[in-house]
C-alpha cells in the first residue's frame, strides 16, 4: 500500500497540518480526483469535508486538475501550474500528473471545505503537548 503525506489546510484559521496516510487513510485518497470532496471520517475527523487541491509525485512533478485520467503527460504550457514563464508568451513542454491520485503520489494538499463539532486544533494538541520543549 503506498504511503503518502497530507498536508490539510484549514482556511478558518491559516494553518496547515501534516498528516501520515499510510494504510486505510492512503487508500481512501488512491483514486479519487484532484477537485473532488471526501469525507473526513477516513482520517478521523468526524463530521468534516475535505476538498483536495493538488498533489505531488515522488520526483516533485505537480499534478493538474484539468488533465484527466492517471499517470505522467508532456503538454505544452503557457503560465500555469508546473510552469512560470520567464517572459511574456513563453511556452514551455513540461511533464505533468494527471488528476487522478495513484500509488505513485507522496504528497496530496487538501483543504477544509465542511467543519465538523471539534476544531482541528483539539484533534492535533495531543501531538504537540507530548514534544519536548527547546530549552
Amino acid at each position: 500500500m503506498a504511503d503518502l503525506k497530507l498536508v490539510l489546510s484549514d482556511p478558518k484559521t491559516g494553518k496547515a497540518y501534516n498528516i501520515e496516510a499510510t494504510g486505510g487513510m492512503a487508500g481512501a485518497l488512491i483514486g479519487k480526483k484532484i477537485g473532488q470532496e471526501i469525507s473526513g471520517d477516513a482520517f478521523g475527523f468526524a463530521g468534516y469535508t475535505i476538498e483536495l487541491t493538488g498533489a505531488t509525485d515522488r520526483t516533485g512533478i505537480p499534478a493538474r486538475e484539468d488533465l484527466p485520467g492517471a499517470g505522467r503527460r508532456k503538454i505544452l504550457l503557457s503560465e500555469s501550474t508546473g510552469f512560470h514563464p520567464k517572459y511574456p508568451g513563453q511556452r514551455c513542454r513540461k511533464a505533468i500528473r494527471c488528476a487522478e491520485i495513484t500509488p505513485e503520489f507522496v504528497q496530496v494538499n487538501a483543504k477544509v471545505v465542511g467543519y465538523g463539532a471539534k476544531s482541528l486544533e483539539e484533534y492535533f494538541a495531543p501531538a504537540e503537548a507530548e514534544a519536548p520543549a527547546a530549552e
